[in-house]
């Protein structure tokens, strides 16, 4: 059996208020191209499949088409589970509807429990495979809340919490195994966050639950699953070196962080008694997304570098020089200008590492006006003695602005 992995797709992300519905379309094309490709029989989505809770009508335009697309492809069954980024109530809707097509849908824990392990059949109706499809679980979905419990002892209840959903899971799958009377592989689904797990600047992955750092290990995942496909991590990687579980990651880069980063999808084959053939399946880069920093003098030359080669692409730019230019933005757009290069975001890093510290024993910022802190700032960030008077002019400008009154 081929099953196909994704996950985190986040239909309706922005980038610097860019609209990337064009390359969630492409990737979509892709997908489905590629499944027909690979003749998948099964489709497993490990949650965020939205970047809202409330989508817009685009993005759920793009994510039905898809469904109907791919039921009518050689893929027999597709199984979806909510992620931290989607709605529950919003995913269920319209799954008695999406059953008719072979779509499954979590959106949230059941009860009982049972209704989260889903025995697909081939096409005669024969079972041939069992998905313990278990979606985000919530922190009410694990724990009890005790007045005064500690972080420690509120992690280890979430930790337990998760630990005992899977097991019961698992225990459900092996029911469902020996009722068949057939050596059924056991698939598993989830959206955590592993203990160890890789991620980058900017991709917008955070922790599930609030207030705590709790981290599950392979650990939780009976041995009786013979593959787990989890969602939430946007960097594909296995856990802790494990190549059965697995996340898939993100299929298009959610930040420039992840610009450098080749993307992916896995592609599982299954077959019984043995363990799993896992690939991964490289995803074109649907829009080129580049980062540059540097001074003055290497933004310029690197902006140059990136209009010669005449593709679209969208830039974060990184200062760190050492001269404070005022109109750095108004500079660098005219080196892009008229060119398929487009600068989204420009970082302002100038001697961050400086702090304003004392000059004399005990000397607090109640001891200095603002007019002087602006100085003080000035002097040490290095700034040429000739600017002052114009930043200080500018700065006094901005001040007296907050203290302006609107006309009623």
């Amino acid at each position: 059996m081929k099953i196909l992995h994704t996950s985190d797709w986040h239909l309706g992300r922005t980038l610097c208020n860019k609209k990337r519905y064009a390359e969630f379309a492409t990737f979509l094309e892709w997908l489905a191209d590629t499944m027909e490709r690979e003749f998948i029989e099964v489709l497993l989505i490990a949650g965020d499949i939205f970047d809202t809770t409330v989508p817009s009508h685009r993005a759920q335009e793009l994510y039905y088409r898809f469904l109907c697309r791919i039921a009518a492809s050689s893929c027999r069954h597709v199984v979806i589970i909510a992620g931290n980024h989607d709605s529950p109530t919003f995913l269920n809707a319209p799954r008695d509807l999406l059953r008719a097509l072979d779509v499954h849908i979590i959106g949230h824990a059941t009860t009982p429990i049972e209704e989260e392990v889903i025995v697909l059949t081939d096409r005669q109706q024969q079972p041939e495979l069992i998905v313990c499809a278990v979606p985000y679980l919530r922190d009410r979905d694990i724990r009890q809340v005790e007045a005064g419990e500690s972080a420690a002892a509120k992690d280890q209840k979430l930790l337990d919490g998760i630990r005992q959903h899977y097991a019961s899971v698992a225990q459900s799958a092996e029911q469902k195994q020996k009722q068949s009377n057939r050596s059924l592989p056991i698939v598993a689904m989830g959206h955590v966050f592993t203990a160890g797990g890789k991620t980058h600047d900017g991709d917008g992955v955070r922790e599930l639950y609030v207030g705590s750092l709790a981290h599950v290990t392979s650990g939780i995942f009976p041995e009786i699953f013979d593959y787990v496909a989890l969602g939430h991590l946007h960097v594909p990687q296995s856990v802790g070196g494990i190549d059965r579980i697995r996340y898939s990651g993100s299929p298009l880069a959610m930040g420039f962080g992840e610009a450098k980063q080749q993307k992916s999808v896995t592609l599982v084959a299954l077959t019984p008694r043995t363990p799993p053939v896992v690939q991964l399946v490289p995803v074109p880069s649907f829009q080129k997304l580049e980062r540059v920093s540097g001074d003055f003098d290497t933004l310029c030359n690197a902006l140059r570098e990136l209009v010669q080669t005449d593709i679209s692409i969208w830039v974060e730019v990184i200062y760190n020089g050492t001269t404070a230019i005022g109109d750095l933005q108004v500079q660098l757009d005219m080196v892009v200008a008229g060119s398929k290069v487009e600068i989204l975001r420009i970082k302002n890093q100038r001697n961050l590492s400086h702090s304003l510290t004392p000059t004399i024993p005990y000397e607090t910022l109640d001891d200095l006006s603002i007019d002087e802190v602006f100085l003080r700032c000035l002097v040490q960030h290095g700034i040429a003695e000739d600017e002052h008077p114009s930043l200080q002019r500018t700065y006094q400008e901005a001040v007296a602005s907050l203290y302006d009154t609107p006309n009623e």
